[in-house]
C-alpha cells in the first residue's frame, strides 16, 4: 500500500519506488505489461475540508507494437491532481494505491505504437514494411469497379 502523511496547513512532499511487477501483480493489459521500477512522487496540500494530492508517476511499459506486432518498450510520465474528501484520511494518512493504478491505466493509448509513423505489416506477405518495401502488389480494385479500368 502507498500510504501518503498529511499535514495540516502543510504541504507535505512524498516519493516512492517500487517494482512494477510487484505493484501490477497480473497482467491486466491485453497488450503489454509494465517493467522495471514505478516511481511515484509529488506533494499533499492540506485545504481546509479538502486535500489536494498532486504528483507525477513515471513508469516503462513493454508491448508488441499494433501496426508492426515487433516487440517495444515505452517510458511513460503520467501527471496528476486529485482533490480528496477529508472523511477518507485516517490517522492523518491517506492510501494513494488505487488511485496510482487507476491514473496508469485509464492513461494507456488506445493503440500501443513502436513509433508514431510506423509502416505496419505488408497484408500481402506480412513483411514488416518498416525494415524496407516487399514487391507486392497492393493495388486492390473492388471487382464491381474492375470495368471502370477499361476507360480512358
Amino acid at each position: 500500500m502507498l500510504k501518503v502523511q498529511i499535514f495540516k496547513g502543510e504541504v507535505a512532499p512524498f516519493s516512492f519506488k517500487l517494482s512494477a511487477e510487484s505493484f501490477f501483480s497480473e497482467d491486466f493489459l491485453d497488450n503489454g505489461k509494465f517493467i522495471g521500477d514505478l516511481e511515484i512522487s509529488g506533494e499533499t496540500v492540506n485545504e481546509n475540508a479538502n486535500v489536494v494530492i498532486r504528483g507525477e508517476i513515471k513508469c516503462c511499459k513493454k508491448f508488441n507494437c499494433d501496426r508492426c506486432l515487433s516487440e517495444a518498450t515505452e517510458n511513460q510520465i503520467h501527471e496528476f491532481e486529485e482533490e480528496i474528501d477529508s472523511a477518507e484520511i485516517v490517522e492523518d494518512l491517506i492510501d494513494i494505491t488505487d488511485l496510482v493504478r487507476d491514473i496508469v491505466i485509464s492513461s494507456q493509448p488506445i493503440q500501443s505504437l513502436c513509433k508514431t509513423d510506423c509502416k505496419g505489416l505488408c497484408p500481402i506477405c506480412g513483411q514488416n514494411l518498416n525494415d524496407g518495401e516487399c514487391n507486392c502488389e497492393r493495388l486492390s480494385v473492388d471487382p464491381r469497379l474492375a470495368p471502370l479500368m477499361n476507360f480512358k
